[in-house]
């Protein structure tokens, strides 16, 4: 998928940069001109020559660290001189219900998922405010718009990452500083939903009941895929969303407007 926006010598950070999301939007802002930053908790060898290729930098960070992603942040200003977008992209999911959820399964879902979101802006909206604005985005969830069953604690942290997004699009506005977020889902090819079919009884049927409950997925057979989540961040990040911020995109096909007519 082209990407129409320009980068050109835009500084980005991106975490959870190695795979699914994270890594489309690495190489779809780096084709457009982007130095980029690409930070993940593990580094995949497939990436290597595409990254190489396209001057990814390849960053070892957990977000859970405030160390990690405050390095990883201040690497990009320390090399280029200032951040001009950071993408929150790193996550974990989980689909338990909540009685049988650990304080240690609750930490991990929220630290990454939340804690990461926040020490990402913490860090990044400090650079912007010397240099005088930029532009976060945040990956939220269609968990992160309606509740979802099967997953509440990844559907809590995902409503709190949209809540966040709201509330330091509110906060920052006037710095020039936009915030804004994805929600995506079903998304094919990412760490979370490989994870999630392959640890499945049946992992085809999972996959046909994950497309069946988008009904534009369900329409047109076929999961939505990351490039087309990347798109959309990289729109938040371009000089066309200079008045958008603190709003929340749904990329998922329909999914969370409500009651699909097949349902009824």
């Amino acid at each position: 998928m082209q990407n129409q926006y320009q980068f050109k010598d835009q500084i980005v950070v991106i975490t959870g940069a190695g795979n699914g999301i994270g890594r489309a939007t690495a190489i779809m802002m780096a084709e457009s001109g982007a130095h980029v930053l690409a930070g993940d908790l593990n580094h995949l060898p497939e990436n290597q020559a595409t990254f190489s290729r396209l001057g990814i930098t390849e960053v070892k960070c957990d977000v859970r660290q405030e160390a990690d992603i405050q390095a990883l942040i201040d690497q990009a200003v320390q090399q280029y001189g200032r951040i001009d977008v950071l993408v929150n992209n790193a996550g974990i999911g989980m689909v338990k219900p909540i009685h049988q959820v650990s304080v240690e399964e609750w930490d991990a879902c929220i630290d990454t998922n939340l804690k990461g979101t926040f020490l990402g802006c913490k860090h990044a909206i400090r650079h912007m405010l010397a240099s005088g604005g930029g532009s976060i985005i945040n990956t939220a969830s269609n968990a992160g718009l309606l509740p979802r069953a099967h997953d509440p604690v990844y559907s809590i942290s995902k409503h709190a990452v949209v809540a966040l997004t709201e509330s330091l699009g509110l906060c920052h506005g006037k710095d020039n500083i936009r915030i804004n977020c994805v929600c995506p889902g079903p998304v094919g090819e990412t760490g979370m939903m490989n994870a999630d079919v392959s640890n499945a009884a049946d992992p085809e049927a999972l996959i046909q009941s994950m497309i069946r409950a988008s009904p534009i997925a369900a329409a047109n057979k076929r999961m939505i895929s990351p490039q087309e989540v990347a798109s959309a961040i990289c729109y938040l990040a371009s000089n066309d969303a200079s008045m958008v911020t603190g709003t929340a995109i749904r990329i998922d096909g329909g999914k969370s407007l409500g009651v699909s007519p097949q349902s009824n």
